[in-house]
């Protein structure tokens, strides 16, 4: 049985048992809008999982987009594991009674570094956001809270603020991409770098602004939630480019974002190799 075949059985058709917990968590997730139901049958879920897999752990965050009710029947579940101690941190993909879940598991310290050394500089607060929205499984305890505090405060430190050279450097590479699209010579390289464009252009927007990124599909959210009226220009611009193949609007968003931090750039641009970049040439 695949991966998501499950969801697309009927419920008479699901296998009964343990695995029938995980069949009326889907039958629900797709046929009912209780969001609060759905939220109870996942905890369940999330409490057989802690309970065969990770019975050690300190806590569990259920967190991810089915939590925010806005999974898909392709969607995984996505858990932070919290031990005691661990000898590393480690991501795990697994299946469990045929659902998909994500498993990121940590003891505090690794958290903390992951938080601060790994997710902040890149400006994409994952952890930090699914810890915060995460339930608590199976209950909420002084180590819970203290992580969802120590995850609030990340948050709320923010990304680090660029500097002149990462500014211009991304300018630089927005540019090339723009210029791509411009007259390319055929719709499949219009779509190849309209579709890098379009993550390198958001992130260019939320850093430029001090504000935490997002990549892929969290783009549209995260990008209604800072600044409505641009999510939709975006989303505008850039169906217009995948679907007419017409890059005039993107083109025209490109500038508008690009402008406050000195528009495009390409003449005058340098950037200098570290000296010790070089192998001896015999």
């Amino acid at each position: 049985m695949g991966r998501n075949a499950l969801a697309r059985q009927k419920p008479s058709k699901l296998r009964c048992s343990r695995g029938f917990l995980f069949a009326r968590c889907l039958w629900s997730y797709f046929n009912m809008r209780n969001e609060q139901g759905l939220l109870d049958q996942l905890t369940l879920v999330a409490k057989e999982i802690l309970a065969h897999k990770f019975s050690d752990a300190n806590v569990v965050f259920l967190a991810g987009s089915i939590v925010r009710g806005e999974g898909t029947p392709f969607s995984d579940l996505d858990l932070v594991v919290i031990f005691e101690k661990l000898s590393a941190a480690y991501r795990e993909s697994f299946l469990f009674h045929n659902f998909p879940v994500e498993a990121f598991v940590h003891d505090p310290e690794t958290l903390n570094y992951f938080l601060y050394e790994v997710d902040r500089p890149s400006g994409i607060p994952s952890l930090a956001q699914m810890i915060l929205e995460g339930v608590e499984i199976p209950k909420p305890n002084q180590l819970s809270k203290s992580l969802k505090q120590l995850a609030s405060s990340v948050m709320e430190l923010g990304p680090p603020v660029l500097g002149e050279e990462e500014l211009c450097r991304m300018r630089y590479n927005l540019t090339n991409l723009v210029d791509d699209i411009r007259q390319p010579h055929s719709k499949a390289e219009l779509i190849a770098a309209g579709s890098e464009l379009y993550e390198a252009l958001a992130e260019f927007y939320f850093r430029a602004n001090n504000m935490w990124s997002a990549k892929g599909k969290s783009i549209p959210r995260i990008l209604n939630q800072a600044n409505a009226n641009l999510c939709l220009s975006y989303c505008t611009a850039f169906e217009e480019l995948f679907t007419n193949g017409q890059p005039e609007k993107v083109i025209g968003l490109a500038d508008e974002i690009l402008t406050p931090a000195g528009g495009f750039l390409f003449g005058g641009y340098k950037i200098e190799a570290p000296a010790n970049y070089r192998k001896p040439f015999d």
